[in-house]
């Protein structure tokens, strides 16, 4: 009868151990399950990539948020920063001659100096906005950053260069050189910054030498899955610079004097 009992009472701690273990891993399970899919991954906030065009153009492209660009005066080449991003707009020794404006202030100096990214200087040239606000992107022509259709002045940023005019097929050259796009027609390296229908932001450089439109119709083939909407030609050739990482295009070695750079 000892006998009996003992295994009756074995029997018994073994049936409480296993269903101990069955609950335990139930539970395991449903609480793996439940913070897989309540926390999904975050989004990163840029992505680089190197994409050949048909045309023989190569270009090097950073994907990011309107919300993850910062416009900054520098003095450098992009290279030797620790920022990541491109070249910006336009100079003439150390003077900005293209708007470079965040919440109404320009990159360097006060609003109204002169070179100090407030002017698209002697000419309306085409304008990237971002309002943030609006959560649009537009391009627009202007001559300074006072011209600049925004809901919130203080909730915006904007970049001058040239129009890349991706919705004038047949106008965009014209429109280019009346705002005085330089060697439109030479082949020179090229930096550019468009835009796609989900307010994504790229930024483009070829260290390719390409004409203007070999620049842009690679542009339209390779960035944005043919979702572009419009966006800018900047400065080039020797300007047209990129840091990401450990991935670098130096141009031709110069300092340049604005850049677009990634937050984070």
């Amino acid at each position: 009868m000892d006998l009996i009992r003992l295994f009756k009472a074995r029997a018994a701690q073994l049936l409480i151990y296993l269903l101990i273990a069955i609950i335990s891993f139930v539970w395991t399970l449903i609480w793996g399950l439940h913070t897989t899919t309540s926390q999904p991954l975050p989004k990163a906030s840029a992505a680089y990539s190197i994409k050949p065009a048909t045309n023989g153009v190569l270009l090097h492209v950073i994907e990011t948020s309107p919300q993850n660009i910062g416009l900054k005066a520098i003095t450098a080449n992009v290279t030797d920063r620790q920022d990541n991003g491109i070249n910006g707009g336009f100079f003439w020794q150390g003077y900005l001659l293209s708007i470079a404006v965040t919440n109404d202030q320009p990159v360097k100096g006060q609003p109204g100096d002169y070179g100090s990214g407030w002017y698209n200087t002697d000419r309306k040239r085409g304008t990237l906005v971002w309002d943030e606000k609006a959560q649009t992107f537009t391009v627009q022509v202007v001559e300074n950053a006072s011209e600049l259709q925004v809901l919130d002045r203080t909730r915006y940023w904007a970049q001058g260069g040239v129009s890349m005019g991706l919705t004038n097929p047949t106008g965009w050259a014209e429109q280019a050189i009346s705002e005085e796009m330089p060697v439109i027609n030479e082949k020179r390296m090229r930096s550019g910054i468009v835009y796609d229908r989900m307010n994504n932001v790229y930024l483009v450089v070829a260290p390719t030498p390409c004409t203007g439109e070999e620049f842009r119709t690679a542009v339209q083939e390779q960035v944005g899955e043919k979702q572009l909407v419009d966006g800018l030609f900047l400065d080039g050739d020797g300007s047209s610079q990129l840091k990401v990482a450990n991935f670098l295009l130096p141009g031709d070695h110069r300092e340049v004097y604005q850049m677009i750079a990634l937050l984070k």
